[in-house]
């Protein structure tokens, strides 16, 4: 969108708030709110992605924002008024009252609201707020170059990396802000042990021949759904090794290729770490074929993939807020190789002897019917 003023000010946008659509100029949370003061609120980050030839705007997995939405709140004691289902419906109903037919990025949180003193997270009055706006790149896609981060990940037992809570953002904006100071675009952060975690809001993947590995969720990694989609991506269109596993830092340095993931990043190539080149120091042929099955997925274009998007203005958004998006169920292929229907468990290793370079969709599959 063209106007350049900040949402607060925007009387032609609408947000949800409280149970209500609203303009967003009138959205008013107190300054001497729970959450502002101590940050304790948890959120999610969904994204929304135009095609201009559907006339279709498909909002990318977003029960499964709302599921980890519901957990991050459960570990937060916050209580959320609304199920997933219901989510779901605020989610379509406020992207098509603000008429997005542009990528869009949904931003849900629910939040401790009490304007009070005092540090606790009980008897507290919960509130829930969710906007949307027009995004492009939360990062370049292009190639990025990090920088090990000398600020550390926070640990399960300190803020819970889990649930995506506002506060435990501080953490991340050292971490940016470190490494773009430093000459960097992005930061790569490592547990108190010294082990890869992530990135500063993105997981990351090391390629190493035609093996795939992430850090496991014991490195105190946010279970990304982008993340989980890749591995499934990785595993059943290029039939490379995936696995969770711990990872060294000067692992990093001798890496075939590195991708950062996320809802913000979407997938994006790392080509140099610590002013290290990652590979041959430009995008390599796995990352490119990834970001171009995760862009044709995520608009709608493999229809073996369709269960992980919700429509918005099409005559099926109806339909699809009634019954939501599931997991794709995809045909078994001949080497037994099985859909994984939920994100959360640890993927089995599978070896195929495929060169990385060389890896392909395979011919046979077929689209599948979704729930």
């Amino acid at each position: 969108m063209s106007n350049p003023a900040p949402l607060s000010q925007r009387s032609d946008m609408v947000v949800f708030l409280n149970g209500e659509f609203i303009p967003a100029d009138q959205a008013r949370v107190g300054i001497m709110s729970h959450a502002f003061s101590y940050g304790t609120g948890c959120f999610e980050g969904i994204r929304g992605y135009w095609n201009a030839q559907a006339g279709e705007n498909y909002l990318f997995r977003l029960r499964e924002h709302f599921e980890r939405l519901h957990r991050s709140a459960r570990i937060l004691s916050v209580t959320l008024p609304y199920s997933v289902d219901r989510l779901m419906e605020i989610a379509v109903e406020l992207v098509r009252r603000n008429d997005f037919r542009e990528n869009c990025y949904l931003r849900p949180c629910a939040f401790k609201a009490d304007e009070t003193i005092g540090v606790k997270l009980h008897g507290l009055e919960d509130q829930f707020s969710m906007l949307a706006v027009p995004m492009g790149d939360y990062v370049s896609t292009a190639g990025l170059r990090c920088g090990v981060s000398s600020w550390r990940r926070i640990d399960d037992n300190m803020i819970p990396a889990r649930g995506k809570i506002t506060g435990a953002y501080v953490n991340s904006a050292f971490a940016k802000s470190e490494a773009q100071q430093n000459g960097f675009d992005e930061a790569i952060m490592l547990t108190s042990e010294g082990h890869v975690s992530e990135g500063s809001a993105e997981n990351i993947f090391l390629l190493f021949g035609n093996e795939l590995v992430t850090p496991p969720p014991t490195e105190n990694i946010l279970l990304g759904i982008t993340r989980e989609t890749v591995m499934q991506l990785a595993r059943r269109e290029l039939e490379l090794i995936v696995r969770e596993r711990v990872i060294d830092r000067t692992e990093l340095y001798v890496a075939d290729e590195i991708i950062l993931t996320g809802t913000g990043a979407q997938l994006a190539p790392v080509v140099a770490v610590d002013h290290r080149p990652v590979g041959t120091g430009a995008i390599g042929p796995v990352s490119r074929e990834l970001q171009r099955l995760y862009g044709e997925v995520v608009r709608g274009m493999r229809p073996e993939y369709m269960g992980w998007l919700t429509p918005v203005f099409g005559t099926a958004a109806t339909t699809a807020t009634a019954t939501p998006a599931r997991e794709p169920e995809l045909v078994a292929a001949a080497d037994g190789d099985k859909a994984a229907g939920n994100g959360h468990k640890a993927d089995k290793a599978t070896s195929n002897g495929r060169a990385a370079g060389s890896h392909r969709a395979r011919a046979s599959r077929q689209p599948a019917a979704t729930r």
